[in-house]
């Protein structure tokens, strides 16, 4: 069995050292335990100082294409060196790295395709108020979403199997941690959560240089894995509330007409008409959709036999 750690990395040179020296070279369970640091276009001495610190796997892009992106190159490379658990943990070494064996455990054991590592939100004295109520009310969403119970969405020490990283694409550029969570059910992955530790902060994040911003781009992550997995639920939702709406409107002119014989409030009967055609509308989208995320889902299980075929270890 090979476990391969794989650390997504930009501008980590100062950080990196700190957070290589706590990685494990040998975890329970486990023949070999190898190390891959993917650098999405550093403009600092990453690359040297991962080589220089004894990474056995070095991958070094020109431009920086984005976290999501140096994460699943990460998941490629890794199936293709041949392991069988992957574990991805940040360069910021805002884990604890001791913790790699409890999230190995789940997988060695047969019981999950995905573990993640869920953080104590509520005792993290550098989190604010306000990102605690962020993670906890995105973290809900997720679950309402995906139907997976897990605590802590957004974290990214995560362990896979060889068959959970196969089965995942990554289609955000910004973050891969909520969209393979909906992706999951969908791909019939198994999913559970270990409760970790973390470090004090070496650095800002570099994914949430604000509040809004991090708001912003969740919500749209969110929605549009939303629209890619769910999208007959997304689309039936205002296609039944504006068909309601109109047939309300519409219910309520006529008995106005009958009881008095007034042709007023002509202008509710036209509100009634567009809502219940842009139902319709929804309601069409909505079937469209759904069948095409069928087509999806079908190319996506001939891409899982094509990379068990082609990410053999050499």
């Amino acid at each position: 069995m090979k476990l391969i750690l794989q650390v997504p990395c930009f501008n980590e040179a100062r950080q990196l050292p700190d957070m290589l020296a706590g990685l494990p070279r040998s975890v329970p369970g486990f023949d070999s335990v190898e190390w891959l640091v993917v650098d999405d276009g550093s403009t600092d001495e990453t690359s040297a100082v991962a080589r220089q610190a004894g990474v056995d796997h070095v991958i070094r892009y020109a431009d920086n294409r984005g976290l999501a992106h140096a994460f699943a190159v990460g998941l490629e490379s890794c199936c293709r060196r041949g392991a069988d658990v992957i574990v991805n943990i940040d360069a910021d070494n805002q884990y604890r790295a001791e913790f790699i064996p409890q999230l190995c455990a789940p997988v060695l054991a047969g019981r999950a395709d995905i573990v993640v590592g869920c953080r104590p939100i509520g005792r993290i004295a550098h989190f604010s108020a306000m990102k605690k109520v962020l993670q906890r009310v995105g973290s809900a969403v997720v679950r309402l979403i995906s139907g997976v119970d897990v605590e802590d969405a957004t974290s990214g020490f995560r362990a896979y199997s060889r068959r959970g990283a196969m089965a995942l694409n990554v289609y955000s550029r910004y973050t891969y941690t909520l969209e393979t969570l909906v992706q999951a059910r969908q791909a019939r992955l198994s999913v559970t959560s270990v409760p970790i530790e973390v470090n004090p902060p070496t650095r800002p994040s570099r994914l949430m240089r604000g509040t809004g911003e991090y708001l912003r781009r969740s919500v749209t992550t969110m929605l549009r894995a939303f629209v890619i997995y769910r999208p007959l639920r997304f689309f039936m939702v205002p296609s039944a509330v504006a068909t309601v709406c109109g047939m309300a409107l519409g219910i309520r002119f006529l008995l106005n007409f009958v009881i008095d014989g007034s042709a007023g409030n002509v202008q509710s009967l036209i509100l009634a008409a567009i809502l219940i055609v842009l139902g319709a509308l929804c309601g069409v989208i909505g079937l469209v959709a759904d069948l095409l995320s069928v087509n999806r889902r079908l190319l996506e299980d001939i891409q899982a036999s094509n990379r068990r075929r082609d990410w053999q270890a050499p």
